[in-house]
């Protein structure tokens, strides 16, 4: 069974920074494209950011600059270091194969306010 588990979603303000986790278990992280996905309230769930089984990565325009996507093979966890965040990035966040493959976990919920 595979498990995506997403962690370290929070409260932060403007300007602010926090990394988010995906701890996957039943899949090795670097045989797969992972990638970062959001849904925002009321809107579709978006890619934002994709690290490529060769290590390439790919940003959502919205987050180029400021997301910085990664992989620990040895801990099979990807991650998301998300800085100078904008109210416009709240959402819950999602990890997942890109192409998604597998079933989506639970998120974690990154609100940006002051």
């Amino acid at each position: 069974q595979v498990l995506l588990v997403e962690s370290g979603g929070g409260l932060v303000q403007p300007g602010g920074s926090l990394r988010l986790s995906c701890a996957a278990s039943g899949i090795i992280c670097r045989f797969y494209n992972m990638a970062w996905y959001r849904q925002a309230p009321g809107k579709q769930r978006e890619l934002v950011a994709v690290i490529h089984s060769d290590g390439i990565t790919n940003y959502a325009d919205s987050v180029k600059g400021r997301f910085t996507i990664s992989r620990d093979n040895a801990k099979n966890t990807a991650y998301l270091q998300m800085n100078s965040l904008k109210p416009e990035d709240t959402a819950v966040y999602y990890c997942n194969t890109q192409p998604t493959v597998f079933s989506w976990g639970q998120g974690t919920q990154v609100t940006v306010s002051s």
